[in-house]
């Protein structure tokens, strides 16, 4: 896979800046400041560490855009794409100099209205926030959330495209492992194999390898542990990581048969019936204009019907992009309806503390017409001999 396939064009950039900053006088803000994170990765370019010297990409309604950044960072700020283009300015600044003096200069001199708040995104460090606020006294500090959710939300054709190299790798990823042989490694071993394929298939880094045999399948976030998998249990593998800046994440639960070949019992093969139902009802359900909560409630009512419910113990979904989990969120009391565009898991599951769980997820993309769900390994329940 070439470098090529996974960047996104230099051009994009400034079309996201611009975009955002109609949206800043839309909502009514005087500035964003954003600091290091996806947020900036995805107006900028700039993929950096957060740390105690402040970096911030200063964007006010109206007025030249800044990226304020320590001097020993400022030629891999100019060489971001956003940058290169012209659409934003480095200003670097010394060791000894008062950052928060020098932002609050930079959004005085743009002429932002003070009656307006400043957008801080969410990553932005405490300590970082609470300079600004003393170096910016009489202003008002909002979340920039309520501006990135909606840019972010919404994918491009860049992203899309990468996002559906991403899940195709998760996808191989998962059905080596799924193939075996099991029967008597550790989960920890296994999860590093998984971790290590992933890079092979591509990504730029493994997140997370989630492997819970028996009993610790019941248990949506199991942490891999040296507990050795046995014939005739389930083990659910839950993967993802970041490949070309965006995250995959998929879940499958195969049964361990064994050479003995030990089938699973008539309550698991139920209850994975149940879990495949549910996740094949609510991906049916997206469609533009759908609330997310409607989609949570397509996979929670199949589950609940059969006397589950108190069994499925988190919400149906996340949206999925530059961060594994972000907006939009399936889960009761989101009303925000999907559209084109949005990409995010659907992530049924039914635990049985002390016994097994069952947990299968997808990411899908809310289309035109429907959805399109980017992973491909299939559903049916698997058998592994070895």
């Amino acid at each position: 896979m070439s470098d090529a396939t996974l960047m996104t064009p230099p051009a994009r950039y400034s079309e996201r800046l611009e975009g955002c900053r109609e949206l800043i006088a839309e909502r009514g803000f005087g500035a964003l400041l954003i600091g290091v994170g996806p947020d900036l990765r995805y107006l900028s370019g700039f993929v950096g560490e957060p740390m105690e010297r402040m970096t911030l990409l200063v964007v006010p309604y109206e007025g030249p855009v800044s990226f304020v950044v320590p001097r020993l960072e400022a030629a891999k700020a100019g060489a971001t794409p956003l940058v290169s283009a012209g659409a934003a300015a480095v200003v670097a600044f010394e060791e000894t100099d008062d950052v928060a003096a020098l932002v609050a200069g930079l959004i005085s001199g743009a002429g932002t209205d003070p009656a307006r708040p400043i957008g801080l995104s969410d990553r932005l460090w405490a300590a970082h926030v609470l300079r600004l606020q003393r170096a910016l006294i009489d202003r008002r500090f909002e979340s920039a959330s309520a501006v990135m959710r909606d840019l972010r939300s919404v994918k491009d054709a860049d992203e899309t495209r990468i996002l559906r190299l991403a899940a195709a790798a998760a996808d191989r990823t998962v059905d080596a492992i799924a193939a075996g042989p099991l029967v008597g490694r550790t989960e920890a071993e296994v999860s590093r194999e998984i971790r290590a394929r992933l890079v092979e298939e591509g990504h730029d880094v493994a997140d997370f390898a989630i492997v819970g045999s028996g009993p610790n399948s019941a248990s949506p976030h199991h942490e891999a542990t040296d507990r050795v998998i046995a014939a005739g249990e389930p083990v659910v593998l839950d993967i993802g990581g970041s490949l070309g800046g965006y995250c995959s994440d998929t879940t499958r639960t195969i049964w361990v048969a064994g050479e003995a070949r030990i089938e699973p019992d008539r309550e698991f093969r139920r209850v994975y019936d149940l879990v495949r139902e549910a996740q094949a009802r609510a991906v049916a359900a997206v469609r533009p204009g759908v609330p997310a909560q409607q989609i949570d409630s397509a996979a929670r009512e199949v589950i609940a019907a059969a006397g589950c419910g108190d069994y499925f113990t988190h919400r149906t979904g996340h949206g999925i992009g530059l961060e594994v989990h972000e907006d939009p969120y399936i889960v009761a009391g989101n009303a925000t309806a999907v559209g084109p565009g949005m990409a995010f898991s659907v992530e049924p599951g039914i635990y049985l503390p002390g016994r097994w769980g069952v947990r299968l997820e997808d990411i899908v993309m809310c289309t035109e017409s429907g959805v399109e769900v980017l992973n491909r390994s299939g559903l049916d329940l698997r058998a592994v001999r070895g």
